[in-house]
């Protein structure tokens, strides 16, 4: 009897989110044939990183002084180590990195542009949050892979620098107490724009009909977003 490929059982794929630092407890969502095809996974990460590398570097471009020029040059390079890392993955894949990224530059240099904030250190906070929420998700969806996603996850693994622009942070908010309360306003408007691109990574078309299913991977984000503003002393 014919098996259409329209009628097989379609494969289970779990997702684990798991907050940096976090070394057990996380919770598992299923997700079933949400998880994107690879290409669609591997581009969107590597631009993300790359994106950044960028933001980054401005911010080295503008700064005068020289302890903030070093702190953001590691991370910064963090970043660069992360993109170069998957895209020699996709290049393993018999695939040109820059095709595979080209259909993701437009909406997430939109995402890119609404993160950057009028002051540096908004733009840092930004570049932090968005980062460590993406990073989980990526991480997360790296398991529907197998060794593909192995390597994925490792790369995303591997120190971000994230403590430097945390330093940062928190000494721009002993310098001035006003800074407070306008890194908090800025931390809990990144949310929505940083769930949207998570949204958009996922499968196309089955999205409608499985928000109740996505809803609890949006849930473990934001409680990990939320113990980084805390972290920083700021309010979530």
């Amino acid at each position: 009897m014919v098996n259409w490929f329209w009628k097989r059982k379609p494969q289970r794929r779990t997702l684990t989110l798991r907050s940096r630092g976090d070394n057990g407890g996380a919770q598992r969502v299923d997700f079933a044939e949400l998880a994107p095809e690879l290409n669609r996974f591997l581009g969107q990460a590597a631009y993300l990183q790359l994106g950044y590398f960028e933001t980054l570097s401005r911010g080295i471009r503008g700064t005068a002084e020289l302890a903030r020029k070093e702190a953001l040059s590691r991370a910064a390079g963090a970043a660069l180590d992360k993109h170069r890392g998957i895209v020699e993955v996709i290049a393993d894949q018999g695939e040109d990195p820059t095709e595979v990224m080209l259909p993701f530059r437009e909406n997430l240099d939109d995402f890119r542009r609404k993160t950057i904030g009028e002051r540096q250190e908004e733009t840092l906070l930004a570049v932090y949050l968005t980062a460590g929420m993406l990073d989980d998700f990526y991480l997360a969806l790296a398991s529907s892979y197998g060794e593909t996603g192995e390597r994925v996850a490792e790369i995303l693994r591997q120190p971000d620098a994230g403590d430097e622009i945390v330093s940062i942070i928190q000494q721009t908010i002993e310098s001035d107490s006003e800074w407070r309360s306008l890194l908090s306003m800025r931390g809990r408007r990144l949310v929505g724009d940083t769930l949207l691109v998570c949204r958009d990574a996922l499968r196309p078309g089955r999205l409608d009909a499985d928000d109740k299913r996505i809803e609890p991977v949006y849930t473990e984000l934001m409680g990990a977003h939320a113990r980084r503003m805390d972290a920083m002393g700021l309010a979530s």
